[in-house]
């Protein structure tokens, strides 16, 4: 007689992270001193990139995770481009502590998103006339981390002395 553990009948379910869905929730690409701006340049523009990584839950183990990400050059003063991208990525997570739940949609669902994501912004600013935009690898581990100590900083801040 076999026992429940070699019929698989006694094991717990594995935990599952599966991509539903990706794509395109908002883009903008603004080249507002065109075609000024896409002369030649005596300096390199200033670059200025900011990321920032969202979740909703949907219906059952389903969520949304929205990667958003925006790049920015200047002059000076003067705005060369504005390039604004939220990618996003339906994804099904199954069987995984709660505890852990936030760190895999937080870190390893926009990890998952940011190729594409770095892809469509660096085919933007190309298609705006300027060189691509080719974000650096981003830290999600870091990146959350961050996001904790701010979110821990802000509670203490605001609780009553």
């Amino acid at each position: 007689m076999a026992d429940d553990n070699e019929n698989g009948a006694g094991q717990l379910a594995q935990p599952n992270l599966s991509i539903l869905l990706q794509y395109v929730k908002d883009q903008s690409f603004e080249n507002p001193a065109a075609p000024r701006s896409l002369g030649p340049r005596r300096t390199a523009p200033q670059i200025n990139i900011g990321i920032n990584v969202g979740a909703t839950p949907l219906d059952g183990d389903d969520y949304e995770i929205e990667l958003r990400l925006e790049g920015r050059a200047t002059d000076g003063d003067q705005a060369l481009f504005v390039a604004e991208l939220v990618y996003a990525g339906v994804f099904r997570v199954s069987n995984v502590p709660q505890e852990n739940l936030a760190p895999i949609l937080m870190i390893e669902c926009p990890r998952l998103l940011f190729p594409f994501a770095r892809q469509i912004l660096a085919d933007m600013t190309r298609n705006g006339g300027f060189p691509p935009l080719l974000v650096d690898p981003v830290d999600f581990t870091q990146l959350y981390r961050q996001r904790l100590m701010e979110m821990a900083a802000a509670q203490q801040g605001s609780r009553p002395s």
